[in-house]
């Protein structure tokens, strides 16, 4: 870590912020070519929403050009940072982890609101807000809030320090507030996705990066929530309810898969096969300690349980090689460590009515496949136009609390050419309970001599919202939320079904750089 400061203090010191904004993209060729030319391979990252990174291909050019609202969060509300859709990319790491106010990047440049020394060291640091409010439904009525402030940086070792192909990655999150969920609906999962991970300060990634064989192999090892490489996509984050932002919900109730913003030890190895496909797989540490509002994301020696082994084949294009871009990819999380039985206790019992804890199993897996692509662009110049994305996940061994889950969505980035910025989109995602999940729901109804027919195991997210870009530092985005069968996994005890519930609510990201004055923000960059 001292390390780390130092570099960073060495940036501040040695050169003047760079002003000059982005080389505006030239309109992409129609028919674009096959591949990437060879000179194109510098890596170079761009910004994107915790838990929705750009997919890249191989000369690190985002596949989509979503809007970017905020970081992520946890399991049932600590959840989020997804991770790069397909392929190796390009080092811009805190780029693609930040809640940045930008709707997209173009084709080339660096994300807006980077804070760039021409040194090797760029700097990222943005505010994000999100306010929701259930008018209708949920166990009772009200308002909550909940922020981060995150800062990150990347630090290019060749021009700092000459050690080609190198690089370090660093993110330090703050984050305070309140869920709806938690206190007045009763649900799992969060309608506020910034919420989670102990409302409190983490380092949240360290780690040092090597690029080798021409860039078609990339090692990443240090302290890596999960999100960030596997199961990401540019889209997941323009919404703001936890079941989509940033991953599938069903990575983190049936497996250990570690989440943004607890980190934990892991290495990556990201692997173009082509320049169109790829396979990424990684190792990750789970440490239940590290989730806990005390460890602070410093928790370096925190006690294992075991590890998972996600991995993904798939095959991406960029603006580079195709007119409209695309990424399908097939996975898996192989998870090999223990995890607590939600039905049953050591004596076979119910926890929820002896109080004992769950019975200790291990090894469970989950298996998954997606896409997002570009279905129609008005201008073959510019990344405005409309994109599609799928997602389904099952869990496929061990006790598991959820059975599947299905995402489609849209997102039409400039719906209006005045508004090249601005996005429309919208979102539904289910989930199916399995008779693990419900268990405890079950069981207490029994206790005390109810029917369980009425027991919702089919819980759905819809989602409504329009992303404004109201300025180059700041980025809002009203919506409108339903939740059909809200579960009530947090409310076991509960007589009767949560009824159904209406949200409104608002996301605010500010590029704070931007805002300073020391960055540009993205209308430069069109």
């Amino acid at each position: 870590m001292a390390a780390m400061l130092a570099l960073w203090t060495l940036g501040l010191t040695a050169v003047a912020p760079a002003q000059e904004a982005a080389p505006t993209p030239p309109a992409p060729a129609a028919p674009a070519p096959r591949a990437a030319p060879r000179a194109a391979r510098r890596p170079v990252r761009h910004a994107a929403a915790v838990g929705s990174n750009r997919a890249v291909g191989r000369t690190g050019e985002p596949i989509a050009a979503p809007g970017r609202t905020a970081a992520a969060t946890g399991p049932g509300a600590a959840r989020g940072a997804s991770g790069t859709a397909g392929g190796i990319g390009g080092a811009r790491r805190v780029g693609n982890l930040q809640g940045t106010s930008a709707s997209p990047t173009t084709p080339t440049g660096l994300p807006p609101g980077t804070l760039d020394f021409g040194n090797g060291i760029t700097m990222l640091a943005n505010y994000t807000s999100e306010s929701a409010g259930n008018p209708v439904g949920g166990i009772r009525q009200g308002v909550r809030y909940a922020d981060q402030f995150f800062f990150g940086t990347d630090i290019d070792l060749q021009k700092l320090a000459g050690v080609s192909g190198a690089f370090l990655h660093g993110i330090f999150t703050q984050r305070d507030g309140h869920s709806l969920s938690n206190d007045l609906i009763g649900n799992s999962i969060s309608v506020q996705e910034i919420y989670g991970g102990g409302q409190t300060y983490r380092l949240t990634y360290l780690s040092l990066e090597k690029k080798l064989f021409d860039d078609r192999v990339d090692v990443e090892v240090g302290r890596i929530p999960g999100q960030t490489a596997f199961l990401g996509s540019p889209y997941y984050c323009n919404f703001q309810n936890n079941s989509v932002c940033g991953s599938p919900t069903v990575a983190f109730t049936d497996t250990n898969f570690t989440y943004f913003p607890a980190p934990t030890w892991a290495g990556v190895l990201k692997t173009q096969l082509t320049d169109r496909y790829f396979f990424n797989v990684g190792a990750y540490q789970v440490a239940p300690e590290s989730t806990t509002r005390a460890d602070h994301g410093v928790g370096f020696f925190a006690p294992s349980t075991g590890f998972n082994v996600p991995f993904e084949l798939g095959y991406a294009t960029s603006f580079k090689n195709d007119p409209y871009p695309r990424h399908y990819g097939v996975g898996a999380i192989i998870d090999r460590s223990t995890y607590t039985d939600a039905a049953f206790d050591r004596q076979g019992g119910s926890p929820v009515l002896t109080g004992l804890p769950g019975v200790q199993r291990f090894g469970r897996t989950a298996a998954y496949g997606r896409f997002d692509q570009y279905l129609y662009r008005p201008d073959l110049a510019s990344p405005r136009g409309l994109s599609v994305f799928a997602l389904a996940i099952a869990g496929t061994g061990g006790h598991q609390v959820e059975d599947y889950e299905f995402e489609l969505g849209g997102v039409y980035l400039g719906p209006f050419a005045s508004r090249p910025l601005d996005s429309l989109d919208v979102v539904v995602s289910t989930q199916h309970y399995s008779d693990i999940g419900v268990a405890g729901i079950r069981a207490s109804r029994i206790a005390a001599g109810l029917s369980t027919n009425d027991i919702d195991r089919q819980q759905t997210f819809l989602e409504l919202n329009y992303g404004i870009q109201v300025a180059p530092y700041a980025r809002l985005t009203p919506n409108i939320q339903y939740i059909l069968g809200p579960d009530q996994i947090r409310e076991p005890s509960r007589p009767k079904p949560i009824p159904d519930v209406l949200v409104i609510g608002a996301k605010l990201s500010v590029d704070l750089f931007t805002l300073a004055g020391l960055a540009k923000g993205p209308e430069d960059r069109l």
